[in-house]
């Protein structure tokens, strides 16, 4: 499937293309590892991964939608957002980080700004990743022991882990108003990650035109004089290998 992305990559380089893809799930359900998975291989310049994180002051005066527009994808781009506009129906919605109205007001405008995009020419994919309560704690605890993983705790996490029904209640009402033939969410079980990473990827793919673009053959022509050693005439050196 690595070989299929990159032939996507190019594809939507050569149609000029935009295509924007929205991860969401429960905390653990594995965001990251998706979106990983699916920029790994193919190049920072056309595959960037945007995660916002809590608006400034600044940005709590705009639009709510705003900030998110500046990172949209321009021709031949892949955007991946890990979380979305979608944390208003989510987060800020189940612990009290927005108002009803405003929740109210974000079902509403969601579906037209997308409708708005997709009209425009934007491929736009909208992934939701499903994962149990019991996996959940699972992931909660490993990430509490390993050294490398306590970084992706947050005491907000760790709050609403008291909340999964809500979430769910939240989660309901978000895709009863947002879900449309425009910009329809795929639900993808992700209780086995690397299953869940397979079945997204190929989801997406099988989305998309199966066109294939010949890469540019590159010519090597052998170095004229011989190859040579990296050699320093200043005084800086490299440090010693370990």
């Amino acid at each position: 499937m690595q070989v299929e992305l990159n032939n996507l990559g190019r594809w939507l380089q050569h149609a000029r293309k935009r295509l924007l893809v929205i991860v969401e799930g429960r905390d653990t359900a594995g965001k990251g590892g998706v979106i990983s998975a699916i920029s790994e291989t193919l190049s920072p310049r056309q595959c960037r991964t945007v995660a916002l994180g809590k608006p400034s002051e600044r940005e709590q005066g705009e639009w709510y939608f705003q900030r998110y527009m500046t990172h949209l994808p321009s021709a031949g781009e892949i955007v991946l957002f890990d979380r979305s506009w979608y944390n208003r129906a989510g987060v800020e919605a189940v612990m009290g980080f927005c108002t009803p109205q405003q929740t109210d007001d974000f079902l509403k405008q969601a579906p037209v700004l997308e409708r708005l995009l997709v009209d425009d020419g934007l491929l736009l994919f909208k992934y939701w990743l499903t994962v149990d309560q019991q996996q959940q704690e699972e992931r909660f605890a490993e990430r509490a022991e390993d050294p490398l993983k306590q970084w992706k705790l947050s005491p907000i996490d760790l709050e609403a882990r008291q909340h999964y029904e809500d979430y769910g209640r939240a989660r309901d009402r978000m895709l009863a108003h947002t879900h449309t033939k425009q910009a329809p969410w795929t639900l993808v079980d992700f209780n086995d990650q690397r299953r869940g990473r397979l079945t997204l990827i190929r989801h997406l793919l099988d989305h998309l035109p199966d066109v294939t673009v010949p890469a540019k053959e590159l010519q090597f022509p052998a170095v004229k004089g011989g190859l040579k050693e990296e050699r320093f005439d200043w005084k800086l050196k490299p440090i010693k290998s370990l």
